[in-house]
């Protein structure tokens, strides 16, 4: 892909998303163009949509109203196993969902850090955070392709339905592990191809921002996380997505060719003896 096809891209999903944000803020639905799930102004759709994708009634009812967005495709903290103290980091924040019940479980004594191209989502996160007394929650406003956050200091990164998004999914791997700690680990929900995806699917921008056309084949991010350093990789196909992403495009059969997967894979611990670490 060339610079100025990526460059597209991102300018797409940023507007789509941007879209989704004041949609939510204005009460109107933005659908398919906008977002993965359609999402909607309506809180019990967000909820039923959420507890579709593998929250609990008490996940979406533990934040600010608003917070909530319907968008997804699964639950990464379900796997991510987040410990009292740890510094987590979200990669597509959005407004705030994961990043605030990340926050519950990190305790007073972590930090979430969430991360967000689109500048109407991160004020709407930051506008949440303000509502629900967060103090150990912050926003930043960057592409996951050069992350605003420090070498070697978070525990555990989280994502639902984002890094798809990007047109160098390697060069998020490879910031991913640059900012996770010795140990550190990751914890995505995605979607991921289960086989090759037609080109005229691949060349549809609004299929791409909806988060079909843009995922990569297991093998491929296989390779890409092992390239980046990572260890310990496992990729879950959840073959019943096709349930709800067969509701993102209707008629246009991309469930044939992506699913919803959980991924996982750890920064290797650093060995230390008289010469070194390494």
């Amino acid at each position: 892909m060339n610079p100025k096809q990526a460059d597209n891209i991102r300018q797409t999903v940023r507007q789509s998303y941007t879209e989704v944000a004041e949609a939510s803020n204005s009460g109107d639905c933005c659908g398919e163009q906008a977002s993965c799930c359609g999402v909607s102004s309506d809180a019990a759709i967000n909820t039923l949509i959420s507890t579709r994708l593998g929250y609990s009634a008490a996940d979406t009812q533990a934040v600010p109203e608003g917070a909530d967005m319907g968008l997804g495709c699964g639950n990464p903290r379900a796997i991510a196993s987040i410990k009292l103290g740890e510094t987590v980091l979200d990669l597509g924040s959005g407004g705030g969902f994961d990043c605030f019940l990340a926050a519950a479980e990190t305790g007073d004594r972590g930090h979430v850090i969430g991360v967000d191209m689109t500048p109407a989502m991160i004020s709407k996160a930051r506008m949440n955070a303000v509502k629900g007394k967060y103090q150990n929650v912050e926003f930043r406003l960057g592409e996951i392709e050069n992350l605003p956050v420090a070498d070697n200091s978070v525990d555990v990164i989280i994502s639902n339905c984002v890094i798809n998004l990007s047109p160098d999914k390697k060069r998020v791997l490879d910031e991913a592990y640059r900012v996770l700690k010795s140990g550190g680990r990751l914890a995505i929900s995605d979607v991921v191809a289960g086989t090759e995806i037609p080109q005229h699917i691949r060349d549809d921008l609004q299929l791409y921002s909806g988060c079909m056309a843009g995922a990569s084949l297991v093998d491929e991010l296989e390779r890409m996380l092992s390239d980046s350093g990572f260890t310990a990789i496992s990729i879950a196909p959840k073959d019943e997505s096709k349930e709800f992403i067969k509701d993102w495009a209707p008629g246009r059969g991309v469930e044939d060719y992506v699913v919803s997967a959980t991924i996982e894979a750890v920064k290797p611990s650093r060995i230390c003896c008289d010469s070194g670490c390494c």
